[in-house]
């Protein structure tokens, strides 16, 4: 099974084997084991070393969870969608891009821009507070920020729609 995944800023090419007990994580060779807990949480044991993934949710080709406690949220892309990427269409997280969700709960500190706006892709957008942590969002997508759909002082729910942006190109 052929996968790309993006985590924060990185990027990483995975290849899982048929049996999943060995992977190939940016050409480098990962054997591990998954073993299933109670409650939806799992164990990641590769070498000596061990994590707990917990509190996994899924929308769409996104999946949040925590590991070992902290909170992070990765794009994934399977063997179709990097064919269809490759044959040039676009895929269902692509056709959505230009909107913006919140990645988990939380309140929103700062809107860093305003409707009609111009945003390059990566550019921040606005700050949510979550877990008394403060985090960057980033545009989704390059083009002109058409609907904000939050404010300032804000609380927001896992999910919810922040802002769209109508992309160019």
């Amino acid at each position: 099974m052929e996968f790309e995944s993006s985590i924060k800023d990185q990027s990483f090419e995975i290849e899982i084997d048929e049996k999943k007990t060995l992977a190939v994580i940016n050409s480098k060779k990962m054997p591990f084991e998954i073993i299933s807990g109670d409650n939806g949480r799992f164990l990641f044991k590769t070498g000596t070393k061990m994590y707990k993934i917990d509190n996994i949710s899924r929308d769409g080709k996104e999946i949040t969870f925590s590991l070992n406690g902290t909170f992070l949220t990765a794009s994934v892309k399977d063997g179709q969608d990097l064919l269809l990427e490759k044959l040039g269409f676009k895929s269902e997280l692509e056709a959505s891009i230009g909107n913006l969700k919140a990645p988990m709960p939380g309140k929103i500190l700062d809107i860093l821009v305003n409707e009609g706006t111009e945003v390059a892709l990566g550019d921040p957008v606005m700050i949510l507070e979550a877990m008394k942590m403060e985090n960057e969002l980033k545009a989704p997508a390059d083009g002109i920020l058409e609907t904000l759909h939050v404010e300032k002082g804000d609380n927001v729910e896992k999910n919810q729609l922040l802002l769209e942006i109508s992309p160019r190109g």
